[in-house]
């Protein structure tokens, strides 16, 4: 007789928890722990593709890399936990919130599981920040857990991770449309980043579309994003986004800043070739340094999390001085990356600037040397370049190529693409005329990822122009 009660109990739970998750987990749950750094952890909880009655595992996506099976009980717990984070979003949270924080995501979760005690719910709280936080630093979690490739859990991927979102035309009525003109601008001449640009409306359709996909992270980019004026109105209207801004700063005022902030941007990238004020000008094209840098401050005064992507070439090879820059505004990320052969980047005026991978190897060295004697992240982010056994040496993430799997693009009007290098080719369809799982599913998109999935470290875009480079 109690082995039946028990039994019965059990199968009550058990109908208990497949009805929570088919009712509250329909979408991607996601958080931004500790925005503004240095050691931000984002989390991304994504559903699990159902077979018939079962609800499958979820997973943990962390900064958009790492990827962890999630059971059943941990995927409540966080998704009530999330829940009331995100309560507490654009402020700072304090000792007596956290307290809040924990006390209501018990309480919901004991309506799940009503037989465990609150010290129970509290500790696996803290056991599942703490594993996170570890996975995110690049520490070792003190839980025994596993860790996901992409490769591996492609199969169960129903879109990017990424969309990044050509807002801005490089072209416009036949005029260039960019307040710079880099010498090593990947989307220069290619025919899909000169369309003519969509609407507010149309944007707006293909970010709930985007939604409906289960993509959690937009980028605003281009071109140069900036240049429109509906731009705010964009981020805001993507608020249930992680959202991220690409941009060269030029038109960051103060003013412009505090509505990027009030917006509820995520992040803002920002390029920045050198601290030499001539470098920098001379590869932009444009004398813009000083509008760039005070664009930096503004972002940094702002409270925008912020990070400085620098694109190598011998010009700013001494990179270790711009970082010292970089470092005395306040500056806590930092990415840098080689040349994308495209565009621009395919004239003898790049190609005559190009680093070897020998020389992009010593940089980098200095480069990740210095910034972990003076706690700033840092991120090579240009795949096919250096070899695996030199990321490993330096405790850095092996960039790899994510076309079709980790991240997408839409072109200004519309037209979906590999990645948002990939401008020449024909589009994959669009986002306003054509259902998603046909250009997440077509063999266009498959071939890629199955590229991508191989890990490869090649961009298929690169174009090895000087061997003699390569060799030195």
């Amino acid at each position: 007789m109690r082995r039946v009660r028990i039994m019965g109990i059990k199968s009550r739970i058990h109908e208990r928890i497949n009805n929570y998750i088919k009712d509250n987990f329909n979408e991607v749950v996601h958080t931004t722990l500790n925005p503004k750094g240095p050691g931000v952890v984002r989390i991304h909880l994504v559903p699990p593709i159902a077979e018939g009655d079962d609800t499958g595992s979820a997973v943990a996506i962390i900064n958009g890399s790492d990827i962890i099976p999630v059971n059943t009980s941990w995927t409540i717990l966080l998704m009530e936990y999330i829940k009331e984070v995100n309560k507490y979003s654009g402020r700072e949270v304090s000792e007596w919130d956290s307290k809040a924080i924990v006390d209501a995501t018990v309480k919901s979760v004991r309506k799940v599981f009503p037989l465990l005690s609150k010290r129970v719910i509290e500790k696996d709280i803290f056991r599942i920040m703490d594993t996170f936080t570890k996975v995110a630093y690049r520490e070792k979690p003190d839980e025994d857990i596993e860790i996901v490739s992409l490769s591996d859990y492609a199969p169960y991927m129903r879109a990017p991770h990424r969309m990044d979102l050509l807002v801005s035309a490089m072209e416009k009525d036949g005029n260039w449309h960019c307040n710079q003109k880099c010498v090593h601008c990947y989307a220069a001449g290619q025919k899909l980043v000169s369309e003519k640009e969509l609407s507010t409306d149309d944007w707006k359709k293909i970010i709930d579309k985007c939604r409906e996909s289960m993509i959690p992270q937009l980028t605003f980019t281009g071109g140069e994003p900036t240049m429109r004026d509906d731009l705010f109105e964009l981020i805001d209207y993507s608020r249930w986004f992680v959202t991220r801004l690409n941009t060269n700063g030029i038109k960051l005022t103060k003013d412009y800043c505090k509505k990027l902030y009030d917006a509820s941007l995520d992040s803002c990238q920002i390029t920045f070739y050198s601290d030499d004020e001539e470098i920098h000008n001379k590869l932009v094209g444009a004398n813009q340094y000083v509008n760039t840098v005070a664009g930096i401050d503004n972002a940094l005064d702002a409270g925008l999390s912020v990070s400085i992507n620098t694109p190598l070439c011998t010009l700013n090879k001494d990179y270790v001085k711009t970082l010292k820059f970089l470092r005395d505004k306040g500056v806590s990320y930092v990415t840098c990356s080689g040349l994308i052969t495209t565009g621009n980047a395919l004239q003898d005026s790049s190609l005559s600037l190009e680093l070897s991978n020998e020389e992009l190897k010593q940089i980098l060295k200095s480069a990740v040397d210095f910034c972990n004697e003076n706690e700033m992240e840092i991120s090579f982010t240009s795949p096919g370049f250096i070899e695996d056994e030199f990321f490993n040496e330096l405790n850095l993430t092996r960039p790899t190529c994510g076309a079709c799997l980790s991240n997408m693009a839409i072109t200004p009007a519309g037209n979906v693409v590999p990645c948002q290098s990939y401008l020449s080719a024909a589009p994959l369809g669009n986002m306003l005329t054509d259902d998603w799982s046909s250009i997440w599913n077509s063999e266009e998109c498959i071939v890629r990822r199955d590229y991508s999935v191989k890990m490869t470290g090649k961009c298929p875009l690169r174009v090895n122009r000087n061997s003699a480079k390569e060799d030195k």
